[in-house]
């Protein structure tokens, strides 16, 4: 019998009772449903983290102090303080795999602007950073070398500190006082929000680190440098030769443990995004319950067709049917109910996945290769759980059949 003829039968004979048919697929509509939204759910978490990540830079690798240790104790990490200038100098002069290299000075300052004032941090850094965090300007421009060379007290902002210190207002060109230093503000950088960590990325003043290190800070240590590559697979090789360069910097041993850090995003990435999907297979786990309840249903209202069916089977098989057609026109019904049930199931999979995101404001992403898993796995179902009433019905004896009232 064709495939096509085999489909028809079974659809119209689930079909003469569709409020069983209805509850009877209603465990693998909830169960393909329930996968759907927890998928999406998932799915929308890695690309937000990953949208935030992306939002640090581009391929950027973060440069740290390493932890000091007093009497055989760590004092935590960024403790060591043997990071300076001269390491920036000498990466910005020896790294062939390193596009773009900064300073970061950092000066937490209390900042007066118009009629208000604002804590924030004060990065120091040099024309590269922009580059490397690929950050845009709202208005204004970024700090250019004859500011860095002459030391000018001229200062970007943050989105966050603009609208605090001139809320409703286009600061550019407004003078602000950072520890009573007065600095012009020459630019607004563009809104990036809020990091993986929930650090508030616009919630900063930058300018040039000459002027920091000189008017600000004082230090001649810094808390971090930042590179990047032209290529995310360049990464680790630059990250190597970032380590070799700051060794011979300090002139470490051989033997000698790295008085630093070296970092990059993708390390970040690859934890948070780990996480993300530990937590989307947990959930997908979950509600893939609810697809073996559905089987098993699928099963016992197979069984009974079955027993309300047996003078008909008893009949095909008089006629000439064999063992096997009776068996696959079953595990058909099983089949078609399942996916019938799975294709209902991952529209309310879509439906369900919009409406949590509007009512949550969860980022939610459908992948499409997950409906075709969804619609692959509800068939699967079927053939599992439909195999046994199949079979059963297969095993009949005709005689016996046909006596059955």
């Amino acid at each position: 019998m064709k495939a096509t003829r085999l489909v028809d039968i079974a659809t119209r004979s689930i079909l003469k009772n569709k409020m069983r048919t209805l509850l009877t697929m209603l465990g693998i509509i909830i169960g393909v449903g329930a996968v759907i939204v927890m998928v999406a759910v998932g799915q929308g978490a890695k690309s937000e983290i990953q949208r935030r990540i992306d939002n640090l830079g581009t391929n950027m690798i973060v440069v740290t102090q390493a932890a000091n240790r007093q009497g055989g104790v760590s004092m935590g990490a960024g403790t060591a303080g043997r990071l300076t200038l001269d390491d920036y100098k000498a990466l910005k002069r020896e790294g062939l795999l390193l596009a773009q290299v900064s300073p970061v000075e950092v000066a937490p300052s209390q900042v007066i602007g118009g009629n208000s004032n604002w804590r924030t941090l004060v990065d120091g850094v040099s024309l590269d950073y922009q580059t490397i965090r690929a950050w845009t300007l709202a208005s204004g421009r970024f700090f250019d070398q004859s500011d860095l060379q002459a030391n000018r007290k001229v200062a970007v902002i943050g989105k966050t500190v603009a609208n605090n210190l001139f809320p409703g207002q286009d600061p550019v060109g407004a003078q602000i006082r950072v520890r009573n230093e007065p600095f012009q503000v020459i630019g607004v950088l563009a809104p990036k929000g809020q990091t993986a960590e929930g650090t508030d990325q616009d919630d900063l003043i930058i300018a040039p680190y000459t002027t920091v290190q000189t008017r600000l800070s004082g230090f001649n240590f810094l808390p971090q440098i930042l590179a990047s590559t032209d290529s995310k697979d360049d990464i680790p090789a630059a990250q190597e030769e970032i380590r070799q360069i700051l060794r011979g910097s300090h002139k470490l041993p051989s033997y000698a443990d790295d008085d630093f850090t070296v970092r990059n995003q993708t390390d970040l990435a690859e934890a948070a995004q780990g996480t993300t999907s530990v937590m989307t297979m947990l959930l997908a786990a979950i509600a893939s319950i609810s697809l073996l309840v559905g089987g098993i249903g699928i099963m016992n209202i197979m069984l009974v067709s079955v027993t309300e069916r047996t003078r008909e089977i008893g009949i095909r098989m008089a006629i000439g049917a064999r063992g096997a057609d009776v068996l696959t026109q079953f595990l058909v019904e099983a089949i078609v109910m399942s996916v019938l049930g799975g294709a209902i199931g991952v529209g309310l999979g879509f439906g369900g996945a919009a409406i949590l995101s509007k009512a949550t404001g969860w980022q939610t992403a459908i992948a499409p290769h997950m409906v075709l898993v969804a619609l692959c796995f509800s068939a699967a179902v079927g053939i599992f759980f439909g195999f046994y009433p199949a079979r059963k019905a297969a095993a009949l004896d005709p005689i016996q059949a046909l006596r059955y009232e």
